[in-house]
């Protein structure tokens, strides 16, 4: 059995129609591969089209305020993609004369641009013969071979990566790679896997030992980290106190609310007391507050309440600021912050 021949086969009868497979264009399939980073095509296909629209080619991506990008992100996570995403296109003005690279061995210079990226944008553009491993390919391949050691460990991400090159059709490297990532993503899924379809379930490992289910192996490395947020809504209906957040954390550079984070979760009362609200003043009173959001990141989970106070403080810290109310769908935000807000405010 010819794994890759069977394979593009099966993809130019199964294939979805993607904007992204009818071009050729660098700066497209960049756009696409990054937005589609840990995110599911069904989530991330609007905002494609957004972002495509808008900056239809690097040197507008380029000019674009950090604030606009991350405002058109918002609500697709990982923000540091779309702050990468700008420094790239500024370096591919800087470096290449706004012409998006497709070589495999620039491509991997730009910030945010790893081996698979650079993999998939060199070989769908040009047709560079790399072979492309994501978590679909990882799926197929550990499936398919029977290979039981752990994706995400040295060894065998170099295994891995040995084995696609192994399968990869020369001729056809774009073809190859589309057919594989399109294979593990809609046949060969995590869950539920539609073996009984399956082109090449004569010839795999996991089919024949029934072990689907077990491969591939992944080690367990990841810590949770709980936080506790209290955010603070104060507003007279017409402007609202608002916070620029800073570098070296979630969201750097994105706007939210006045925020006290707390070791543990604490009742609204009595976190009105604590002496860290101080810098509120001491007019401030509560007028409600909403129930616990938990909030899950992929080493954070978030614990957040929205506290509505009475009165504006009378000395503003650093990074605080008013924003017309009118205003606020401009700002870029948090998804967790911008529902609440846009709740409370109905727009």
């Amino acid at each position: 059995m010819n794994f890759s021949a069977e394979l593009i086969n099966w993809y130019n009868q199964n294939k979805r129609n993607l904007p992204w497979r009818n071009t050729t264009d660098a700066y497209i399939i960049w756009l696409s591969e990054i937005i589609l980073q840990q995110t599911r095509v069904e989530q991330g296909l609007p905002y494609f089209y957004r972002f495509a629209e808008k900056y239809p080619n690097v040197s507008a991506f380029a000019a674009a305020p950090e604030d606009d990008i991350l405002r058109l992100w918002q609500g697709l996570g990982y923000y540091s993609r779309g702050r990468n995403m700008l420094k790239t296109a500024r370096l591919v003005m800087e470096k290449h004369d706004g012409v998006f690279p497709v070589k495999y061995q620039d491509l991997i210079k730009l910030v945010g641009v790893g081996e698979y990226t650079a993999a998939a944008i060199s070989s769908f553009s040009a047709n560079e013969a790399k072979a492309v491993v994501d978590g679909n390919v990882y799926r197929v391949l550990a499936r398919y071979f029977g290979v039981d050691e752990p994706i995400n460990s040295p060894k065998g991400k170099k295994m891995f990566q040995q084995i696609a090159n192994e399968v990869l059709d020369h001729d056809r490297p774009a073809l190859h790679n589309q057919a594989i990532m399109e294979f593990g993503a809609m046949l060969c899924k995590p869950k539920n896997p539609a073996c009984g379809i399956c082109p090449i379930r004569i010839a795999c490992v996991a089919f024949k030992t029934n072990a689907t289910t077990y491969l591939p192996v992944k080690l367990k490395t990841v810590k949770v980290r709980k936080r506790f947020f209290n955010y603070m809504l104060i507003s007279d209906g017409k402007k609202v106190l608002m916070n620029k957040r800073g570098e070296g954390d979630i969201w750097a550079n994105m706007y939210d609310l006045p925020l006290m984070e707390t070791t543990e979760l604490m009742e609204p009362t009595a976190l009105l007391k604590s002496p860290e609200m101080a810098v509120f003043g001491e007019k401030i009173a509560l007028k409600d507050n909403s129930a616990v959001i938990k909030h899950v990141l992929t080493h954070q989970h978030l614990y957040i309440r929205f506290l509505v106070l009475e009165n504006f403080p009378e000395k503003l810290q650093e990074n605080w600021f008013f924003a017309e109310v009118d205003n606020l769908k401009n700002l870029a935000m948090p998804q967790c912050v911008f529902k609440f807000i846009k709740y409370f405010f109905n727009f």
